[in-house]
C-alpha cells in the first residue's frame, strides 16, 4: 500500500500558527511511529525559528489511513503566544487535508537542471523490512531550498517519481502562498481553515 499524503497548512494565520504547525508535526510524527508507521515530513519554503507555513506529511504503515482520518480537517492549539507576550488571542488553527500525488500535474514546471538528487538506504515502516539497497531518494530544489524524501516504494526509479511528485506538490503550495486570490484543487485549505470546527484541539 503506498504512503498516504497531507497537505498541513496555517493558511495566511499569524506566526503562532506556525508555532503550532510545528507542533503538530511533532503530534503527527509520535504517533506514526508508535503505531509502527514510517514518517516523512518536506516542509514549506523559507521556514524560520517558528517554523514553516505548510508541509507536506507522508505516513505509512498499517494504521496510515486510521491515522489521516483522525486528523483530516481543522485542529485548534490553545496557548499564549511567545511570540506576542500580552497578546490576548489564545486559540490558534492549522488545517489538514489529505493531498493525491497524481502521476502527472502540467500546472508546474520543474527544471531538472535545479535539482540535486542523492539516494539514501531504505527502510520499512517501523525500521522493519529493512531494504539493504539505496532505494530511498531525496531531491534538492535549489531555487526554493526545498527537500523532498522518498522511501515507500522498493525500487529508486519509483521514489524519485513520487519525490518530484512531493515536490511539485510544495511547489504549488508555494504559488497558492504567491496568490492571495486562489482557492482551487487540493490547496484551497490554505485559504479556508474553520474555526469554531475542528476535528482536534491541543493545550501547549
Amino acid at each position: 500500500m503506498s504512503a498516504i499524503d497531507l497537505l498541513v497548512t496555517s493558511g495566511n494565520g499569524p506566526v503562532e500558527c506556525r508555532i503550532a504547525l510545528t507542533a503538530l508535526l511533532g503530534i503527527l510524527e509520535r504517533e506514526a511511529i508508535g503505531h509502527g508507521c514510517s514518517f516523512e515530513v518536506s516542509l514549506g519554503s523559507m521556514p524560520d525559528r517558528y517554523g514553516a507555513k505548510s508541509a507536506i506529511v507522508s505516513v505509512d504503515g498499517a494504521t496510515a489511513e486510521q491515522i489521516a482520518a483522525g486528523y483530516c480537517g481543522t485542529i485548534r492549539f490553545s496557548f499564549k503566544s511567545p511570540a506576542r507576550p500580552g497578546h490576548k488571542r489564545q486559540n490558534w488553527y492549522v488545517a489538514v487535508q489529505r493531498i493525491d500525488l497524481g502521476p502527472e500535474n502540467g500546472e508546474v514546471t520543474i527544471n531538472p537542471a535545479e535539482l540535486r538528487f542523492e539516494t539514501l538506504r531504505a527502510g520499512g515502516p517501523g525500521g522493519q523490512h529493512q531494504n539493504t539497497t539505496d532505494s530511498a531518494v531525496r531531491v534538492l530544489h535549489r531555487p526554493t531550498g526545498l527537500i523532498v524524501t522518498a522511501r515507500d516504494e522498493r525500487s529508486q526509479h519509483r521514489n524519485k517519481a513520487l519525490a518530484l511528485r512531493r515536490l511539485e506538490a510544495m511547489l504549488h503550495q508555494i504559488e497558492a502562498d504567491k496568490q492571495e486570490a486562489a482557492k482551487s484543487g487540493r490547496f484551497i485549505a490554505n485559504r479556508t481553515i474553520e474555526r469554531g470546527n475542528e476535528v482536534k484541539s491541543f493545550k501547549l
